[in-house]
């Protein structure tokens, strides 16, 4: 049997095909730990070849789907209603992500030797360790971290200079602001850039395209390489950090279906049959782009909502309200806070519903590798070395990734029916 480029793509992203390259790399980390160490220097080129596509992709993505919402004359009326219901979203789902973890505190109350194990690895980070000692005198207390200061932080006083220094956040708020602007400009000017966007758009898709195939090469570089230096105890952590998620996935995934069933009109029986559809599509393809389809004719056929509306709003959803990603960016922050031992203080929690729900947004189109790794855009503002824990949320991600995406086709299906008008009674 030949194998066809699409054949291969699948392969490699195939579930067991990516659980199976972390067993072997973990193996080979434990059998050879010294010889796996040197196999780092791969992982370490695949996650820059990474960053540099991620940057092109996140502008693009956003300024064209903004600008695509107001070329369209229904998309404007309902603009006033998408910001609520998309910005009340977000907020929600990030707050209750952080509650629970909050609450569980699934990072703490380890065992020593998996604590040890984790002090280990963020004391050979090169890269994040900071730590500054005085020889002579009392040592300078670090400056605390106001919401003012986070607030200034995101805006670019040099967008040029963000792209530079890879400042993803600053760059969103400029894709943002940029994207609302070109949305106004007529379109007899702004087609020219139009395209250029779109161009810009599948280039990068078609870069994060050729980057997934030698996958299963990677993680398993990254994996014999981590845990070659630091063991098996840290993987013990991420259990308990799987059932903090998936508890935050239920309640999340709860209220959606009540709202859709309080937004639609029909009984609850009714409603969930009609979201069997696209439930059963998210686990199986954890892809929330392929589920738009039996989004739409559950919303519409299913479920009475007008059509116009309906087709619209799926797609613009699924592309900019990135509920899922958000509220697992809350939990990973606060999980590698808790790990490391840094208190968090109202400023500091403020800090990491803001910058998860900007680091969801900036997640439009991406899957995978590209997810898990804007996690350090959260960990940057609270100074977290995110990348000694960065192979440990690969090893539980085939889990999270199907919660996330769940979280986000039912929860997106819900933001759809609080924007549309509700359905007549039958």
């Amino acid at each position: 049997m030949t194998l066809t480029s699409s054949k291969i793509y699948a392969l490699v992203l195939n579930p067991w095909v990516v659980i199976g390259s972390l067993v072997l790399g973990g193996a080979a980390g434990l059998l050879f730990p010294a010889e796996s160490q040197h196999l780092v220097v791969l992982s370490d080129i695949y996650v820059d070849l990474l960053k540099m596509t991620t940057l092109p992709f996140m502008i693009s993505a956003v300024i064209f789907s903004l600008q695509r919402l107001f070329r369209d004359g229904g998309a404007s009326r309902l603009l006033l209603r998408v910001v609520t219901v998309f910005a009340g979203a977000s907020a929600l789902v990030a707050v209750v992500g952080a509650i629970v973890l909050l609450l569980l505190n699934p990072g703490a109350n380890l065992s020593s030797s998996t604590m040890h194990t984790f002090g280990m690895m963020v004391g050979g980070d090169a890269t994040s360790s900071d730590t500054v000692m005085s020889l002579y005198g009392t040592d300078i207390p670090p400056k605390s971290l106001s919401f003012t200061d986070v607030l200034t932080s995101l805006v670019p006083t040099n967008i040029f200079a963000a792209l530079a220094n890879g400042d993803a956040l600053k760059a969103l708020v400029f894709a943002l602001l940029f994207g609302l602007a070109v949305g106004r400009v007529p379109e007899r000017i702004s087609v020219g850039l139009s395209q250029s966007l779109e161009t810009i758009y599948h280039a990068c898709q078609k870069l994060m395209h050729w980057l997934s195939y030698p996958l299963p090469v990677i993680l398993f570089c990254m994996s014999a390489a981590q845990l070659g230096k630091s063991g098996v105890g840290p993987l013990h952590a991420m259990l308990q950090f799987v059932i903090a998620f998936f508890l935050v996935a239920v309640l999340l995934l709860i209220f959606a279906v009540v709202v859709i069933w309080k937004r639609s009109h029909q009984g609850l029986g009714a409603t969930l049959d009609a979201l069997r559809a696209p439930f059963a599509l998210a686990l199986a393809t954890r892809n929330s782009a392929a589920c738009m389809p039996s989004m739409i004719e559950t919303l519409v056929d299913g479920l009475g909502f007008a059509r116009s509306r309906v087709e619209l709003l799926v797609p613009l959803a699924v592309s900019l309200l990135r509920v899922g990603p958000m509220v697992y960016y809350v939990c990973a922050t606060l999980f590698i806070a808790q790990l490391y031992g840094h208190t968090l203080g109202v400023v500091e929690v403020c800090t990491v519903l803001l910058a998860s729900v900007l680091a969801g947004f900036a997640s439009a189109g991406m899957t995978g590798l590209v997810t898990v790794s804007l996690i350090g855009m959260t960990c940057a503002y609270l100074q977290l070395p995110f990348e000694a824990a960065f192979i440990l949320f690969l090893a539980v991600d085939p889990v999270c990734d199907m919660l996330r995406t769940l979280i986000l086709v039912i929860g997106n299906a819900a933001a759809v029916s609080m924007i549309c008008p509700r359905p007549l009674k039958i």
